[in-house]
């Protein structure tokens, strides 16, 4: 702007352009790009497991999970830090305030594999993981 600009017009200019405007677009940035790349997972996790490849689902059904606890410790204002999903997943059950119904899915996404590389029988992680996101983020 140029210097020799009266003051008015400098303060009527950044009532036009609040400073909020930039934060609510990085909010909904932030928001689609956890939906996005939680979707994505969850999409690898299912065609991993119709390709008979489990492993790979539960790798990605637990990266899905870790982008839902993420996302729930930034909208109650906590760091997520650059954790792993398991550790996210791990404090999330440690929590004394986690909701009674939401400890058995995270006991499942934190279970080892047998010798075998197999799960407890009816443990689905893919239904886990969707179960955590509908529980924990209510949109």
């Amino acid at each position: 702007m140029c210097a020799s600009a009266p003051r008015f017009l400098i303060n009527w200019r950044s009532i036009i352009t609040p400073p909020a405007a930039p934060i609510l677009l990085q909010d909904y940035n932030r928001l689609m790009d956890w939906r996005l790349a939680f979707e994505r997972e969850m999409e690898q996790a299912e065609s991993a497991r119709q390709n008979g490849n489990e492993g790979r689902c539960r790798v990605c059904a637990r990266r899905a999970a870790g982008i839902v606890v993420t996302e729930y410790y930034a909208r109650q204002g906590l760091p997520a830090g650059r954790a792993s999903a398991l550790d996210l997943l791990r404090r999330l059950h440690a929590d004394p305030n986690l909701p009674p119904a939401l400890a058995p899915a995270l006991e499942h996404l934190l279970l080892h594999v047998d010798t075998e590389f197999h799960l407890a029988p009816g443990v689905d992680l893919i239904a886990d993981a969707r179960m955590l996101r509908s529980r924990l983020l209510v949109d």
